[in-house]
């Protein structure tokens, strides 16, 4: 049963991880707009315990895209400099949409794992009760 017990919890790690990713996501799709906003990027990370390698994964730390932010042109807006420009976001919609889509799918793949350990764990136990 630990087998099956380490899997779940493998499966509930990745679905976390992506959560957390998306959560991510979703906050630079809402400030796609937001003047002088940087990109939220992370990557995953490998849980070790007592220097051994679980398996599992968990979410990195949170960084900003350093890349150059778009350049708008407004002369109207309280944010522009002189010349009309101010500074706008280096949040692409077309990135963060298919960020989105593959957490999305890595979710319901952990989340497909998850469910046949737990049928296969159920039909274990139902045949050792016979």
């Amino acid at each position: 049963m630990s087998d099956f017990s380490s899997t779940l919890a493998l499966s509930a790690s990745g679905m976390k991880a992506q959560s957390e990713r998306l959560r991510h996501v979703s906050e630079n799709i809402a400030n796609a707009d937001t003047p002088g906003y940087h990109r939220k990027t992370t990557a995953f990370e490998e849980v070790v315990a007592g220097g051994r390698s679980t398996g599992a994964v968990q979410l990195g730390p949170v960084e900003l895209d350093q890349t150059e932010l778009s350049r708008i042109y407004d002369p109207g807006n309280p944010l522009a400099d002189e010349s009309g420009y101010y500074d706008g976001s280096n949040v692409d919609l077309v990135v963060e949409i298919a960020d989105a889509r593959e957490a999305q799918r890595s979710y319901e793949a952990n989340l497909r794992m998850f469910d046949q350990t737990r049928q296969m764990s159920s039909a274990l136990l139902d045949l050792l009760r016979r």
